[in-house]
């Protein structure tokens, strides 16, 4: 750290002062098509002025994440016949790394009287500190109030990304150059901010993009176009992965009035905007109010889970991006934060979660957190091996004997069955009553004969794994859930 705010003082000779000073972008009329996931293309139309055969043009302030590898050039009567990407920076490090061996001015300051000194230095290393000669001694830099004069700025070390291309021009003249090329360092997600009108049953919604450029370049009065969706782009997928989703979310049907590219949504972001390095810029795109919206609970139970103590229920948020009844649009991938208004009045943050992008006509059901008042006990109450009266073809052998043709034998076991017999206490502090979405998971296991031949409400099937209890809690009162369950394991 202090080897940085050492070299953090250093300046150079004129050379250096004057490409430092010429900030102006050598960018011509820009676009940025941006995808989720850290990439983006960039279109740069430059004018510019080419001879006739072959020359070396320079193209600054290209992306410092550039993947060299895809550029395309189009510049009429022009062919590219090598190119370079210049990606080692001007910064006082590098300075110091390409004047090894060179000689250079040390220039000191008396802090006491404020007289300079100036002597000439040989620069031995710059390996974890910078050593120099200065006439028979031997010196490490320290800071002193020392700094660094340079007698030129080093070859090949850039003050901007630079692209150079040999062009081969069989008509030369003025023309627009159009730079085509991907690059790293840029991303984009949707961030939403709902206000959540409980008594009302509706919600209201702003969609903001939050567009980063980490590239190391900035692009001026550029236009943007983002586009929802995962492109590929080479990497190996984990398509094992599990994603878990609050029951109650499903997929919609309807097309969203929005331009597409493939089997991809585009967001653009109106008129030009400077997209800066190291910046994280905001855009609304989403504004609808009073769509229809529910709170609900929900408790899911692992298979043979018991708890000695009654546990919070999922508080969730359900809405729909329909255009009849919900926000009327896709929902690109994003975080969706959930606020209610306080008994003064003010919006408070009452939880969030992340959307995956959300075809319109989707409903959603969000977890924004656990419930304080509602809670739910599941208790195992006992287990039991049941004969069912039934049996089944287990194996099958083939039985050859001395002298005796080949048989075949069967062997049939009794079908035996698990009584599992769970109670879930559902219990509701609220002064008001609620209804609790009780789920049972873990009854299949493969075996596709699981029965429930009792239980206390009825339920619903959701799949051969998991079934549900629509749970009425009275104001501050309780309802037993009282269920059994005939299993193979």
């Amino acid at each position: 750290m202090r080897r940085l705010a050492v070299l953090a003082t250093f300046v150079a000779s004129a050379g250096l002062a004057h490409a430092q000073a010429d900030t102006r972008s050598a960018q011509g009329d820009v676009s940025l098509t941006i995808y989720n996931n850290d990439l983006a293309l960039v279109q740069d139309v430059r004018q510019m002025s080419l001879p006739l055969g072959r020359t070396r043009q320079e193209f600054p302030d290209v992306s410092a994440a550039i993947r060299p590898e895809t550029v395309t050039l189009n510049a009429g009567g022009t062919g590219i016949v090598e190119q370079n990407f210049d990606y080692d920076l001007l910064t006082p490090d590098k300075l110091l790394d390409k004047a090894v061996g060179q000689t250079v001015t040390i220039v000191r300051t008396n802090p006491a009287t404020g007289v300079e000194t100036r002597e000439n230095a040989t620069i031995l290393a710059n390996n974890g500190g910078t050593v120099v000669r200065i006439g028979e001694r031997i010196e490490v830099l320290e800071n002193y109030g020392a700094r660094v004069i340079f007698p030129s700025l080093p070859a090949g070390l850039r003050a901007r990304p630079t692209l150079s291309v040999t062009l081969d021009t069989t008509s030369p003249g003025a023309r627009p150059v159009t730079l085509n090329y991907l690059s790293r360092g840029f991303g984009w997600k949707a961030d939403y901010v709902a206000l959540f009108d409980e008594a009302a049953g509706k919600i209201d919604v702003q969609g903001w993009i939050t567009l980063t450029n980490s590239s190391g370049t900035t692009f001026n009065n550029a236009r943007v176009l983002l586009v929802a969706g995962a492109v590929g782009d080479g990497a190996q997928q984990d398509y094992r992965r599990p994603r878990p989703v609050m029951p109650g979310n499903r997929p919609g049907t309807q097309s969203a009035n929005r331009e597409t590219l493939g089997d991809f949504y585009l967001y653009p972001i109106d008129g030009r905007t400077v997209v800066a390095n190291a910046q994280q810029k905001q855009v609304s795109f989403l504004d609808v109010a009073g769509a229809p919206a529910a709170k609900a609970y929900h408790f899911r139970n692992g298979w043979l889970q018991s708890q000695t103590e009654a546990q919070s229920a999922d508080t969730v948020l359900k809405f729909s991006s329909s255009k009849e009844a919900g926000l009327g649009d896709a929902l690109p991938a994003g975080t969706v934060r959930v606020y209610m208004r306080d008994a003064r009045g003010q919006p408070q943050f009452i939880g969030e979660n992340a959307i995956g992008h959300t075809p319109m006509g989707s409903a959603l059901a969000l977890k924004t957190g656990e419930a304080f008042d509602v809670k739910v006990q599941p208790v195992l109450e006992k287990r039991d091996r049941i004969d069912s009266g039934e049996w089944e073809r287990s194996v099958r052998y083939r039985v050859t004997s001395s002298g005796q043709p080949t048989r075949e034998v069967t062997v049939d076991v009794a079908k035996e069955f698990w009584r599992t017999t769970m109670t879930y206490k559902v219990t509701n502090a609220k002064a008001v009553p609620v209804t609790v979405e009780v789920v049972q998971a873990g009854l299949d296991n493969w075996w596709h004969d699981a029965r429930v031949p009792s239980e206390s409400i009825k339920g619903e099937q959701r799949s051969a794994d998991e079934r549900v209890w629509q749970v009425p809690v009275p104001a501050n009162g309780e309802t037993v859930l009282s269920v059994q369950f005939d299993t193979r394991y």
